[in-house]
């Protein structure tokens, strides 16, 4: 029951994100600067140095700062749904080891179970880091029918780049919580 509910709210917050990923690739150009716009006007109004500055200043920095906000918006959600899906696989027994007779638990043979574990992490990895990918090229083709937008395949990289690095946080994680059991 609890791990059906973890399932449930995982696979809620990938749709979240996928949705959410969904919507700001659905904007056109204009609207898509806009925001990254108002995002990198906060940027620079939180920090002291550029509190004396002219409104000319201003947006000459907001148009410099625009292009890494955006793209650190694209790693950064992409980084949550990588760690989403993994989170999800590790819900799941990808061991192939569900069916063993318990009575062997306490054999002399050697022990499997870090085998097992490395095949669980590569077959989780596997999972998410091609879904993953396949998710980006589709947001990034879904793009060029947007006006004024493209696809991009450094976004597709950098997408991808995203849900390594979730793929990595959560499994690394996962590893040193079932290496401990």
């Amino acid at each position: 029951m609890k791990l059906n509910l973890i399932r449930i709210i995982l696979i809620t917050i990938i749709v979240f994100i996928s949705i959410t990923i969904f919507s700001f690739s659905n904007q056109n150009a204009e609207e898509s600067s806009s925001i990254s716009g108002e995002v990198a006007r906060i940027l620079i109004e939180m920090q002291p140095k550029y509190k004396n500055i002219t409104e000319e200043e201003k947006q000459e920095l907001i148009s410099e700062y625009q292009k890494p906000v955006r793209k650190f918006a694209h790693f950064s959600i992409y980084t949550l749904l990588g760690m989403s899906i993994v989170g999800l696989t590790c819900t799941y027994n990808l061991t192939g080891s569900a069916n063993i007779d318990k009575s062997k638990k306490h054999s002399t043979s050697p022990d499997n179970s870090k085998t097992n574990n490395s095949k669980s992490i590569s077959t989780r990895a596997a999972i998410t880091l091609i879904s993953g990918l396949l998710y980006a090229i589709s947001d990034e083709v879904h793009q060029t029918f947007i006006a004024g937008r493209s696809g991009q395949v450094s976004d597709v990289l950098l997408d991808w780049s995203g849900i390594i690095l979730g793929t990595i946080i959560v499994l690394g994680i996962y590893s040193l919580i079932t290496n401990h059991k």
